[in-house]
């Protein structure tokens, strides 16, 4: 069988790849503190004819002489770069400019976000959608009562609020988690990440310390998709994947000239 056959089929296999994440880029435009997805590729093995020649006293020297045998997925990024903010006026929407993540404690597990919409809770307590408790510096969750008349979330993460008696109370600061490496932080759905050996993690430290972010209230960080970059990448993936069609396609009538032969 021909190699370009071959060739065609891996170069089909990873444009359907891209195709795929730049699908769920689009169907996450809308989703906040998602990152979006980015596709690379490597090219495979190629077989060699022959191989190269140093110089001699009497000629020059012979490149290599290869054979590509196609395209293989080189890794799927996730580009965590500053989304774009939607204000909505509600206190308990916090978003992060800058680098880190909300830390979340959950069945007995740590999970990582930059999603900021989060609740009370029936016991005070500020979680997310799924009722994960957003954690604090002291490693406890943080608590606003229910009688409590106002609150308040400064830049640097702190929670304050006024008492039934008048006075000004603290529930608690905001803890952020630092990674050197957040591309590298396992995805879990639900606007979720995991911990990896990969995601350089660097503790946590407090909003606007150490190169985190501030915290804002009253808005949310979107996704960092843009529309015009991702169908621009699935025009490229579509006439991609119709050109190698296209090559398995002209392998098939070669293969047929030669069956025609015995003929």
């Amino acid at each position: 069988m021909l190699r370009s056959m071959y060739a065609g089929i891996s170069g089909m296999r990873g444009f359907q790849t891209k195709l795929d994440v730049v699908g769920n880029n689009i169907a996450n435009v809308n989703t906040s503190g998602f990152k979006k997805g980015r596709v690379t590729f490597q090219d495979m093995m190629s077989q060699t004819t022959s191989g190269a020649q140093g110089p001699t006293a009497g000629r020059g020297g012979v490149n290599p002489i290869q054979v590509g045998l196609g395209s293989q997925l080189g890794s799927i990024d996730n580009i965590h770069t500053q989304g774009f903010r939607q204000s909505t006026g509600n206190p308990l929407d916090f978003q992060l400019e800058g680098n880190g993540m909300f830390i979340l404690e959950g069945n007995g597990t740590t999970y990582y976000t930059r999603a900021g919409n989060f609740y009370l809770d029936d016991n005070d307590r500020i979680v997310n959608a799924n009722g994960y408790y957003l954690q604090s510096m002291n490693g406890g969750y943080i608590t606003i009562p229910q009688d409590a008349k106002s609150f308040d979330i400064s830049s640097d993460g702190t929670v304050t609020y006024i008492a039934a008696n008048g006075s000004n109370q603290t529930a608690g600061q905001i803890a952020l988690a630092n990674f050197s490496n957040p591309g590298g932080l396992e995805k879990a759905g639900s606007n979720l990440y995991l911990m990896s050996e990969n995601a350089g993690y660097n503790g946590i430290s407090a909003p606007e310390t150490d190169g985190t972010a501030k915290v804002i209230a009253g808005a949310l960080e979107m996704s960092n998709v843009d529309l015009s970059e991702e169908f621009t990448e699935m025009i490229t993936a579509q006439r991609g994947f119709q050109a190698n069609t296209r090559i398995i396609t002209t392998s098939d009538e070669i293969l047929q000239e030669l069956v025609n032969l015995k003929r």
